[in-house]
């Protein structure tokens, strides 16, 4: 049996081949490339959970790819942080991936599907290396993979979609742009682009203008990769036209990986002692509040709902990067991001997964077009149900426990204004979810009004969906038990944080 220290390694180049695989058995049987897929991402999802358990009980991974020593070569690190994005990651890919059988071979020709399958696998590969790199070029090298591979899924649903992955591709091409420039200006100070060796020769070069160029380039690069507010502008439209599964995939996973990312970056390589030396937290914190002002404003103002569910992800983002940004000034650090970042994916995937289920049945997409569809379609309108309500934070669910620890953060830091703003946001969310809500569960038929005929879907499709809103409850409840904090006070003490820095 191979030792748990290769598996980081593995989780990448099982899926890299598992690509070029499914390319090539596409040519035979066009069916076999979405078993392939789903086999290779359950295995790697089983890789993650070994991982997991092997950094909790024995300590940080370190893996030396070619048995080159770093800084000379690269290394893979997996330490708590990353092992537990690892999981959620792989976990959202690959239900994404069985709610992907019936959704592309209605959206996507035949003929297409092997080259589908392969992008997606692809956009696997560099998402779980963006999340086990230690080496700063091979993040840039991952996020270009996952991108490039997004940019053309998003692309394949033709039509808008095409546009909107133009759009992306060049706010992308710019952030990677902005992410390669600070790399390089990390290098020419340093010699060096491995994190733990930046981390410890960063400090004697804090006040090096390069250095805080390096900061700037990295936050605006993946600010633009996670869609944090303003930098968001590319996302609501590859949210909405983009195939069904890539909806799913790039709104939970693809983004969790981003803030990932960023929160790496900042935290790993610019440590605590770097960020308390500006006001930095305190521009995101505030930056944070509008997002979620912002994208609930908006998203009340929309009637097709993927886009609706788009500008509710800007809100949500912005409830991540406050956590990001109350985290030096209260002992609670990084737990309320760090607990949304699951959160958030549990409820957005379900959410997607029932909105484009809708699409599927009878092309719904206006929410004014989804009158009593929760007598028709029971199982999928009942998990947008309890999505919805963990979204507004309705207890005991994640959103209410985001909600709960975002608002003990902003209490402990005494910075009380966002309490008001998290109160606020709330009341906009419980306003466009209960719109959606009343029209499918309580407005019926008028007279004469062409009533839609439709069924539920198959299950391959509504068993994802409600198996995340099952799980927007269980989840809630074990968070509020309190059984995974050790998990959250180990990535905190990892990164100098749960201590409030004066």
């Amino acid at each position: 049996m191979l030792p748990i220290e290769q598996f980081p390694v593995l989780v990448v180049a099982i899926s890299l081949l598992s690509a070029i695989t499914i390319l090539l058995a596409g040519v035979i049987n066009k069916k076999s490339c979405f078993f392939i897929s789903l086999a290779t991402i359950t295995f790697q999802f089983i890789l993650s959970i070994f991982i997991l358990r092997h950094v909790l009980t024995v300590g940080t991974i370190h893996y030396w790819l070619g048995g080159w020593r770093p800084p000379w070569g690269i290394e893979y690190v997996v330490d708590t942080l990353n092992a537990y994005v690892l999981i959620i990651i792989l976990f959202l890919s690959l239900l994404a991936a069985i709610y992907s059988k019936r959704s592309v071979e209605h959206e996507i020709e035949a003929r297409k599907l092997p080259t589908f399958y392969t992008l997606f696998q692809i956009l696997v590969t560099g998402l779980a290396g963006v999340v086990v790199t230690g080496d700063m070029f091979n993040l840039y090298v991952f996020l270009e993979i996952a991108s490039l591979a997004g940019y053309a899924l998003i692309a394949a649903a033709g039509g808008r979609a095409l546009r909107a992955s133009y759009n992306y591709l060049i706010l992308g091409a710019l952030g990677v742009c902005f992410f390669l420039l600070g790399i390089g200006f990390l290098y020419s100070v340093t010699g060096t682009l491995n994190m733990a060796d930046l981390r410890i020769l960063l400090p004697a070069l804090y006040g090096n203008k390069a250095v805080q160029a390096a900061f700037v380039f990295f936050f605006i690069g993946l600010g633009i990769k996670s869609a944090f507010f303003p930098l968001h502008t590319w996302q609501p439209d590859a949210y909405t036209y983009a195939p069904s599964a890539i909806s799913v995939i790039i709104s939970t996973a693809m983004a969790k990986a981003s803030i990932y990312a960023l929160i790496r970056v900042i935290f790993s390589v610019f440590t605590v002692d770097f960020i308390t030396l500006f006001p930095i937290f305190d521009i995101i914190s505030w930056v944070a509040a509008i997002a979620m002002i912002f994208g609930s404003i908006l998203a009340i103002a929309q009637f097709d709902l993927k886009r609706m569910l788009a500008y509710s992800s800007i809100a949500n983002i912005g409830y991540i990067m406050l956590g990001v940004g109350l985290s030096t000034s209260t002992t609670l650090g990084l737990t309320p991001a760090l607990m949304h970042i699951l959160n958030h994916a549990l409820m957005k995937g379900c959410l997607f997964m029932a909105a484009c289920a809708f699409i599927y049945k009878a092309d719904l997409r206006d929410i004014r077009d989804l009158v009593g569809l929760a007598r028709k379609m029971p199982y999928t309108c009942f998990a947008f149900l309890l999505a919805a309500l963990s979204m507004i934070g309705f207890p005991p669910s994640v959103g209410f426990v985001t909600k709960l620890y975002l608002i003990l953060a902003a209490l402990d830091a005494g910075k009380y204004i966002f309490v008001a703003v998290i109160f606020f946001s709330t009341l906009l969310m419980i306003v466009y979810f209960w719109h959606v809500i009343e029209i499918m569960y309580i407005r019926t038929e008028e007279k004469g009004e062409k009533e839609i005929s439709v069924t539920e879907v198959p299950m391959s499709m509504f068993i994802p969906g409600l198996v995340l809103a099952f799980l927007c409850f269980i989840v809630g409840i074990i968070w509020l038990i309190g059984t995974p904090l050790p998990i959250m006070d180990a990535i905190n003490s990892g990164l100098g944080l749960g201590v409030v820095v004066p």
